[in-house]
Order: C-alpha cells, then sequence, then structure tokens
C-alpha cells in the first residue's frame, strides 16, 4: 500500500514505466505545462523513477511578479515511477503546499490555486485514457490544503 502524501496527489496506472511519462509529457503540455528538467534516476534506483521539474511560463512570470523570492520554490515537480505490480505511479507537487512556504499573498494563492487545478486536470486526463481500457488502479488526492495565512 502506498503511503499517503503529504504535498501532492498521486494516481497508479496499469501502463508501463516508458508509457507512463509518454503520457504525463502529453497531459502535462495539454495543461500548459513544460517539461524544463527530466531528472532520470533510472540507473541510479530501483525501480525506474523520473522527476520532471515542469513550468508554466505565465504563472511562473505572475508568482515571480508576486514574490520574486517565489523563484526559489519553481518549478514544480511531478514523479513517474514504476510501481511494484501496479504499473506506474504519477505523482504531482501541490503547488499550495511549496508556495504556503514563502507565505501567502492574495496574488501567490490564486496562482498556487491556478497550478494546482492544471495539475489535477492532468490526473484526470491520464484516468480518463486509461478507463476505457480499466488501466486506472488508484486515485489519491491525499494533500495537506494550507490556509490563506501560510504554513
Amino acid at each position: 500500500m502506498e503511503r499517503p502524501l503529504r504535498y501532492g496527489m498521486r494516481i497508479l496506472i496499469d501502463a508501463p514505466f516508458a508509457d507512463a511519462i509518454t503520457a504525463t509529457r502529453i497531459a502535462l503540455a495539454d495543461a500548459g505545462f513544460s517539461a524544463v528538467v527530466d531528472v532520470g534516476l533510472r540507473s541510479v534506483t530501483e525501480p525506474n523513477f523520473v522527476i520532471l521539474a515542469v513550468s508554466s511560463p505565465a504563472l511562473t512570470r505572475r508568482a515571480l511578479a508576486a514574490d520574486p523570492d517565489a523563484g526559489l520554490l519553481l518549478p514544480w515537480h511531478v514523479v513517474v515511477r514504476e510501481g511494484d505490480d501496479l504499473g506506474s505511479i504519477v505523482e504531482v507537487v501541490d503547488p499550495l503546499a511549496i508556495i504556503a512556504l514563502a507565505g501567502l499573498n492574495d496574488e501567490l494563492r490564486t496562482v498556487a490555486l491556478e497550478a494546482r487545478t492544471r495539475f489535477e486536470s492532468v490526473l484526470a486526463a491520464l484516468e480518463e485514457a486509461a478507463a476505457p481500457r480499466g488501466r486506472v488502479l488508484h486515485v489519491s488526492a491525499e494533500h495537506a490544503r494550507p490556509s490563506a495565512g501560510g504554513g
């Protein structure tokens, strides 16, 4: 059983690792994100594990305009990894949890909420793509929801 996530959301899909990476990249692009860094840990970890550092230029500009220190918390991360016998696991960060580290002013909170909504659409797209084949094994949205006062 997978552990609960404190800072993100997770979906488990019955798809090979390489297919999960491709599907995730497509869903991210459709949601307005681009992968700026692909940290492939395939040679370091077992099972296969990739961290995608993703960005939306429009959201990044807004976040930095609201608080230049928010740049230390960007880009956001998406993890694709092999599950045991469960296919592949895709995890996305909860931008509200990360941006809360900088203190949530109104504009940062708005940017984080929009980014979270986009990440939720990524998971929904992965779920929808897999559902007709009965390939979604589990969707989890156990993540922190920081208050407007930060945390």
